[in-house]
C-alpha cells in the first residue's frame, strides 16, 4: 500500500504488523475503538539514524515537517503530588508548559518528565513515543492544529519505523483533550 503522506516504500495497516510495534502500542492498536478504524493506522518502516524530525524529513519528504507531531511527557506538580500526562504537538512547535499545560493540568508548576521516567511509564523508546499505547489514565492534550490534519506522522513506540493515522483519531482518543495554543 502506497502511504498517504511522505516518501515512504510501502505503508502497512498497524493491525497487520503488530510485532513490529512496542507491547503497550500493539495493545492499544489491538483493542482500538473509535470512529476511526484501527486499518486506518497506518506503520512505515524507516531507519533509526534518520528518527529526529530535521534529518527524517530530508530523508522521507520535506512536506512532512508540516505533517509531523512530537508526543512529549510532561510531569506536573501541586502539594507533593505529580501528574504524568502527554502532549501531542505539530514537530514545528514547542509546547507550551509553563502555561497551557500547567493551566490544564491545575499544577503549580510543570516540566518535561525525564528520560527515565518517560520510557519507564509509557513502555517506549525515548524519540519514538506515541499517543497510540500510553497508560489510559494520563491526560492527552493534542493541539488543535494536529487534531485538523487530514494524516498526521508520529512515533510507532520504537526509533524504527512511525505511524500515520488521521489527526482526528486523537481527539477521539482515551483521556485526549483538544487545545488551542498547545503547541506555540
Amino acid at each position: 500500500m502506497r502511504a498517504p503522506i511522505g516518501d515512504f516504500d510501502t505503508a502497512t495497516p498497524a493491525p497487520d504488523c503488530l510485532d513490529e510495534l512496542t507491547a503497550p502500542v500493539a495493545d492499544a492498536v489491538r483493542h482500538w475503538s473509535g470512529a476511526v478504524p484501527a486499518d486506518q493506522i497506518l506503520y512505515v518502516e524507516t531507519d533509526p539514524q534518520w528518527a529526529d524530525t530535521a534529518v527524517f524529513v530530508q530523508h522521507y519528504g520535506r512536506e512532512l515537517l508540516e505533517q509531523s507531531a512530537n508526543c512529549v511527557v510532561v510531569a506536573g506538580k501541586r502539594g507533593g503530588e505529580t501528574t504524568l500526562a502527554a502532549c501531542l504537538v505539530l514537530s514545528t512547535t514547542k509546547v507550551d508548559v509553563n502555561g497551557v499545560v500547567r493551566r490544564q493540568l491545575g499544577s503549580r508548576k510543570a516540566s518535561f518528565a525525564s528520560m527515565d521516567t518517560a520510557i519507564g511509564e509509557t513502555g517506549m523508546e525515548y524519540g519514538g513515543i506515541t499517543p497510540i499505547g500510553l497508560p489510559r489514565d494520563w491526560p492527552l492534550l493534542v493541539d488543535s492544529a494536529v487534531a485538523g490534519l487530514p494524516w498526521v506522522l508520529v512515533g510507532s513506540g520504537r526509533r524504527r519505523g512511525k505511524l500515520l493515522v488521521p489527526g482526528k483519531a486523537f481527539a477521539q482518543m482515551p483521556g485526549a483533550v483538544v487545545l488551542d495554543g498547545l503547541g506555540v
